[in-house]
């Protein structure tokens, strides 16, 4: 409990009168810490922090690395810049030692500023403090923890900078001609023939990685640590991340394992406006990399770049193979595998896929497209929100689109932010692309008219938003899914006659039809395809995986 003596100890109360100490004390909260354990964590809103006993370690996360930025001990305090500049925090702040800490918030905190000169000046000089060290320490951590060496149309190089800026690693690309590249990468004129090259931020250098050596390199975990999870959740986007923070916040030993990136689809998204508390929108990689430091932080073990291969019912427990050999015992699994984009089919498109052509917003090409013309092939949610930040950068977006408008396709806040774009983004309505041109690059589209009229435009920037199935046939058959691959749950799936449910007890709304294996976010059957819908999904998997795990009751077996 935190008394007016108490505080009267401690310098910077020292100028209070006791009737203050002691309003003071009736509001401070009274913090304890284990070595290790989080005061506060970077985007939390802030509270104003004074060390009774012990010792702080602030830090900050930068890419992969979490990096010590000071320390406070006794009498010291934390929080006082956001909550003077009116913003988040942002930094951490955790036991390095056992620690007491007391606890103000912002009523009180602002009321003794008000009445305590004294005290008052203490915290603005602290907050000039403060302020300094972090323009001291923006000036010591380097622009980019990696650099890329590689050219412009090589479809390796690009996997590479898309794969870096989904997972939130801060990058600087650099042509082979640079001539520059010497002095930034000296390393690399040994292997400029073998590009793509990539040098991380311990100075190692990587001679054409794969995703998953790029991955172990700056730091994420690729390997499961355990051969036996209560949960296993396959796939990394909304409704993965949802499962792995509920599942791991409730006491389940988790692990989720993803192909690619956290996120998913969700994660190369420009920007989501319409996702519940944040106001001013947020990317998709942005939400992805919350929900992952989430999850981990809760105890939710994160692999990436592995493949689910399959699930095989076994008992109480379900076998799980992974790529590359890995076996995982799991008595619970949720399939949030998601989708992919579909192919546009055309001839010829293969070799440029990579190269002037991609699927989804591929936002690390953004730069490149500065003040030309770029073309966008769906008239979904998707294609919209790559459109307004496309925008930003080309000369002009077109979004090609078979119907007559994007009024049925596309939600209206899209609608209204491209209209207000309309100088730069147009739509060619009731068209299709029939052409690609290129050899190493694209070079040119043709696009047919509803009348049969084609047009030929000369660009080297195509994306392809039109639509996407789900991967799913790696599942076994015991798993019924409906004819486009999607997975039947709950009574969707009692109702098919290819489902054989061995349980006595109904399946639970998202289950599959194999106990215990359940299904949520756009690779279900007949799923909301909405990043909110899929948070929810996952979420409510693991109050079903609860109830599917639980001892059945006694009168049960009578």
């Amino acid at each position: 409990m935190i008394t007016a003596e108490l505080l009267a100890t401690i310098p910077l109360f020292a100028a209070l009168s006791a009737e203050r100490l002691a309003h003071v004390a009736t509001h401070a909260a009274d913090i304890t810490l284990e070595p290790g354990e989080y005061l506060v964590h970077e985007g939390e809103t802030p509270s104003f922090f004074v060390v009774i006993d012990g010792r702080l370690e602030v830090t900050k996360r930068v890419g992969t690395i979490e990096r010590v930025l000071g320390t406070r001990e006794r009498g010291d305090t934390f929080g006082e810049v956001p909550l003077v500049l009116g913003a988040a925090t942002f930094a951490n702040a955790r036991a390095a030692a056992p620690s007491r800490v007391t606890r103000l918030d912002n009523v009180t905190f602002r009321e003794l500023l008000h009445e305590s000169p004294v005290l008052s000046a203490a915290v603005m000089q602290s907050v000039s403090e403060r302020i300094r060290d972090l323009e001291r320490v923006t000036t010591e951590i380097p622009s980019a923890d990696v650099f890329i060496v590689g050219r412009r149309w090589d479809p390796a190089c690009h996997d590479i900078r898309d794969f870096l800026a989904r997972t939130q690693i801060a990058f600087q690309w650099i042509e082979p001609g640079d001539p520059h590249l010497h002095e930034r990468v000296p390393e690399a004129k040994a292997h400029i023939d073998e590009c793509p090259l990539v040098r991380t931020n311990d100075g190692r250098l990587l001679v054409t990685p794969t995703r998953r050596a790029l991955a172990c390199a700056i730091g994420l975990r690729v390997d499961p640590e355990h051969d036996a999870y209560d949960l296993v959740v396959a796939g990394g986007g909304p409704s993965g991340l949802a499962a792995a923070v509920y599942g791991a916040s409730e006491g389940l030993a988790t692990l989720m394992v993803e192909r690619e990136a956290p996120g998913g689809q969700a994660g190369t998204s420009s920007r989501i406006e319409n996702y519940l508390g944040f106001p001013a929108g947020l990317s998709g990689g942005d939400l992805a990399e919350r929900a992952y430091r989430q999850a981990t932080r809760l105890g939710a073990e994160i692999v990436v770049t592995r493949n689910v291969t399959a699930i095989e019912p076994d008992g109480d427990e379900h076998v799980v193979r992974l790529d590359g050999g890995d076996t995982i015992r799991a008595r619970a699994v949720v399939i949030t595998a998601g989708v992919t984009w579909r192919n546009l089919p055309i001839d010829g498109i293969e070799p440029l896929i990579g190269r002037g052509i991609y699927y989804g917003a591929a936002r690390t090409e953004a730069i490149a497209t500065s003040g030309k013309d770029v073309y966008l092939v769906g008239g979904g949610n998707s294609a919209g929100q790559a459109a307004v930040f496309f925008a930003n950068y080309a000369r002009s977006v077109n979004i090609v689109i078979r119907g007559k408008s994007l009024e049925q396709t596309m939600s209206r806040y899209l609608i209204d932010q491209l209209e207000r774009k309309r100088d730069v983004v147009h739509v060619l309505a009731q068209s299709e692309i029939t052409a690609v041109e290129g050899e190493d690059h694209l070079r040119a589209i043709t696009v047919r008219r509803k009348d049969g009229s084609e047009e030929r435009f000369e660009t080297d920037a195509l994306f392809v938003f039109i639509g996407a199935d789900p991967q799913t046939g790696w599942l076994p058959p015991e798993i019924v899914r409906d004819p486009d691959g999607y997975v039947l749950t709950g009574r969707d799936m009692q109702r098919d006659p290819r489902a054989s449910w061995p349980l006595e007890r109904d399946p639970y709304l998202l289950e599959t039809s194999v106990p215990r294996v359940f299904a949520a976010g756009d690779v279900r059957h007949d799923s909301i395809k909405r990043v909110a819908a899929a948070v929810g999904e996952g979420s409510m998997a693991i109050a079903f995986v609860h109830q599917a795990l639980a001892p059945e009751p006694e009168h049960a077996h009578a």
